[in-house]
């Protein structure tokens, strides 16, 4: 996927002029060193299931843009990625209006993935950022190598043991995804790999 060409697509949506060099402060930082999986693929990924989503967004400039956003922070000795993730797209997109840019900063906040999303909006862009956990087998468990390489600090007890509760709290869910569109088609394979990654974790 060519980004820039999204990029400029993401701006026509909002019928706005993107701020000047954001697009390579953004780039920049989605190649960052310590990334293995929160890089520019996960974002070509994320709107690849954005495209294929029959869904129409109320805003679709808006989910755009937290897309863009929603992992431009990412620290993995720190709890509040999201959070400073979301203060930086408020920062950055003050041209897009206060009320435009607080709903981008709410859906970023959102994708922390522990609080209820809003609207269809929200839905629609937490079934994406999770779209991952129902992959085909091959690319699922390239996605757990690259998580551990992210947390290659981390020594292996403790990294799956914590690994181990996260994966079982997204299990324990009635259901991982809130649309039905996402939900037909990754629900089954989704908790196959997370049994699977699970049952690795244990042993």
């Amino acid at each position: 996927m060519d980004l820039h060409s999204r990029w400029q697509r993401t701006w026509q949506l909002v019928e706005a002029e993107a701020p000047a060099g954001l697009l390579d402060e953004l780039i920049a930082v989605y190649g960052e060193s310590h990334r293995a999986y929160h890089t520019t693929e996960h974002l070509a990924e994320c709107f690849r299931h954005l495209d294929a989503s029959p869904a129409r967004p109320s805003d679709p400039g808006a989910l755009a843009l937290a897309i863009w956003f929603h992992d431009a922070i990412y620290d993995t000795k720190a709890s509040d990625s999201e959070a400073r993730s979301a203060a930086w797209a408020k920062r950055a997109l003050t041209c897009i209006g206060p009320a435009r840019s607080e709903v981008v900063e709410q859906h970023v906040l959102v994708t922390a993935h522990t609080g209820v999303p809003s609207d269809d909006d929200q839905r629609l862009l937490l079934d994406i950022d999770l779209s991952i956990l129902g992959a085909p087998t091959e690319r699922f468990r390239e996605y757990e190598d690259q998580i551990r390489r992210e947390y290659e600090w981390v020594p292996e007890d403790a990294y799956r043991s914590a690994r181990s509760r996260i994966l079982s709290q997204f299990e324990e869910r009635s259901r991982l995804y809130h649309t039905e569109y996402f939900f037909d088609r990754l629900e089954e394979r989704a908790r196959q790999n997370l049994r699977h990654s699970l049952d690795a974790l244990a042993h």
